[in-house]
């Protein structure tokens, strides 16, 4: 596949995309075969890279038309004459390291204008620390006593506010707004996010609820990725942290006060409240809710749309609202199916 937005960084051959994967190559192979782009391995076409998961899609290899496909070494053998195969035990990882040296934009999003440094029409407070090499674009607000690291791109209308500090080689997308924040290096902010806001704090008194203050901050690691128009709301009275190379989808809630680990996965719309704590490496589905001052263990599975009530252990897999481990999820679903008198694969009425 090929588009006007993303080119190729520099030629590459087949030779090219094996050593960069640590793959071996059939005696014989034409290693200077060239690779101009990806693409799924139904399309494919000369000069494209695909590649092809688990036996259940081996069925595809007999009739490619690709440059080179990845793929396990079980199934070298049937892959058709023309294509050159590269075995890989994880074919789909490979095909996405291959894909951020080949398309690097397409992975770390970059300036959106050709201004380089500090833009004249942007708004940098004189106390602000701007290192060389980062690029501020025109409309970009940056409050006092801020920094910026080489390398990082703070895009058009972007907000940092007052005495944050933002590492090397990062992204603050446009439109998105940075508070009371602390932020690592090669940390990913895209567009529409809002960080530090103030968390959502009451108590109740004679009149109504009335605001806690909310005096912490959020401390975001190395690595870190957080999707267009979520929110990550600064600590009350202690700090908002997500682990390095945590990785949040768009449209995420993340409240006051929470601890996310290292490794996390987070897709779209899920919401977390105030003091949850994730341990290393879970993966929350889409639309996931947890309740306040839940912890969730470390490697911990939870499938979309599941409404967690309650802690869970390390190196569990829970569904369902109330969420509850995997198997006594199917297991409720069964009973429920047996007492509408369904069998279950009848159709709904």
């Amino acid at each position: 596949m090929t588009t006007d937005f993303f080119v190729p960084s520099r030629r590459f051959t087949v030779g090219d995309v094996a050593r960069l994967v640590g793959a071996s190559l059939s005696d014989g192979v034409d290693e200077s075969a060239e690779i101009s782009g990806l693409a799924k391995a139904e399309a494919g076409g000369v000069g494209t890279l695909v590649f092809v998961e688990g036996r259940k899609h081996a069925a595809l290899l007999k009739k490619l038309s690709a440059t080179a496909v990845i793929c396990t070494p079980d199934l070298v053998s049937e892959v058709c004459s023309g294509t050159v195969a590269i075995a890989h035990r994880r074919p789909q990882l490979a095909f996405a390291r291959v894909g951020r040296v080949m398309f690097p934009a397409s992975a770390i999003p970059g300036p959106l204008t050709a201004e380089r440094g500090v833009s004249p029409h942007a708004t940098v407070d004189p106390s602000a620390m701007i290192e060389d090499g980062a690029i501020v674009e025109a409309g970009a607000v940056i409050g006092p006593n801020a920094a910026i690291g080489a390398g990082t791109v703070v895009a058009p209308n972007a907000a940092i506010g007052h005495g944050c500090k933002i590492g090397r080689n990062g992204y603050v997308g446009p439109g998105a707004s940075v508070q009371y924040a602390l932020i690592g290096d090669r940390v990913t902010i895209h567009g529409g996010a809002r960080i530090g806001q103030d968390g959502f704090g009451f108590v109740f008194g004679e009149k109504g609820p009335e605001r806690m203050p909310q005096l912490g901050r959020v401390i975001i690691q190395d690595d870190v990725e957080i999707g267009a128009n979520s929110t990550v709301d600064r600590g009350a009275l202690d700090d908002t942290i997500i682990g390095e190379a945590t990785k949040i989808d768009n449209l995420v809630q993340v409240a006051h006060n929470v601890k996310i680990g290292r490794g996390c996965v987070i897709a779209g719309h899920c919401g977390l409240s105030g003091s949850v704590t994730l341990g290393d490496y879970v993966m929350l589905g889409g639309r996931v809710g947890i309740a306040d001052h839940v912890t969730i263990g470390s490697r911990v599975q939870i499938a979309a749309a599941s409404g967690v009530m309650d802690n869970i252990p390390d190196d569990a897999r829970w569904a369902g609202a109330p969420a509850v481990p995997v198997r006594d999820f199917f297991r409720q679903v069964s009973a429920i199916r047996k007492l509408a008198g369904r069998k279950s694969g009848d159709a709904h009425e």
